[in-house]
């Protein structure tokens, strides 16, 4: 699709900047990793996970990789804040504001900070659900997995439009209370939902998506021979 041409093509460009430097090859840039762990702000118990993901993914595949870990549907506007740049969708009209960086054409090591990063991750601004990301343990993957990869986690994250942090606690209260005088509608409307169990399974099919992408543009790129005047 055109988003992934956009990614492909990006990285390209790179790996063809980065091939005069003797410091980088095109294998280390494209197999570094680095681990994030993802909180969902004010939650209680803490609802987090934690990823391997390649340093050369584009922000807005990160934003991919925290809405299926977390458990998103990714029906609302989202965005990062990171060193006080943001960075997310171009959209036509962003009331007023100064636009956000385009996501899809940022790396993830691009912007991280020498020891330890940390990202501000805000989905759906009506229900505002903040979340920070912590990137820390830059090394080189191994060979042979396929990253991004889920490594834990706790909670289940919350369903969407169930009216921020302060609605999904009301929503798990009625839920749990037969006496709630709510109980009988959000029961039906939470349907099958547990709030203590993650869906590991939709977890790694999702996330296998996204590594199969990264591996095919890792064959095109094995293919693909240096430019002599580059």
């Amino acid at each position: 699709n055109t988003e992934f041409a956009l990614d492909l093509a990006s990285f390209i460009c790179q790996i063809a900047a980065m091939a005069a430097s003797p410091k980088t090859t095109t294998t280390d840039s494209f197999s570094e990793i680095a681990t994030v762990r993802i909180e969902l702000l004010d939650t209680d118990p803490l609802i987090w996970r934690e990823v391997e993901v390649p340093t050369s993914t584009t922000l807005k595949v990160l934003h991919d990789i925290i809405q299926l870990t977390i458990g998103w549907a990714g029906y609302h506007l989202w965005e990062f804040t990171i060193a006080k740049q943001r960075y997310g969708e171009a959209l036509e009209d962003d009331w007023g504001r100064e636009p956000p960086l385009d996501a899809m054409k940022v790396r993830l090591r691009d912007v991280l900070a020498p020891r330890r990063t940390k990202i501000d991750y805000m989905y759906d601004f009506g229900d505002g659900w903040e979340h920070r990301l912590t990137v820390s343990k830059v090394r080189q993957g191994v060979a042979g997995v396929a990253y991004p990869r889920y490594v834990g986690g706790e909670w289940n994250g919350p369903p969407e439009d169930c009216g921020g942090t302060h609605g999904f606690y009301d929503c798990l209260a009625a839920q749990s209370d037969p006496k709630h005088p709510r109980h009988e509608e959000i029961s039906r409307w939470l349907g099958e939902y547990e709030p203590d169990e993650i869906n590991i399974n939709a977890i790694g099919v999702g996330l296998g998506h996204l590594a199969a992408r990264r591996n095919a543009a890792a064959k095109r790129l094995a293919k693909k021979k240096p430019d002599a005047k580059s």
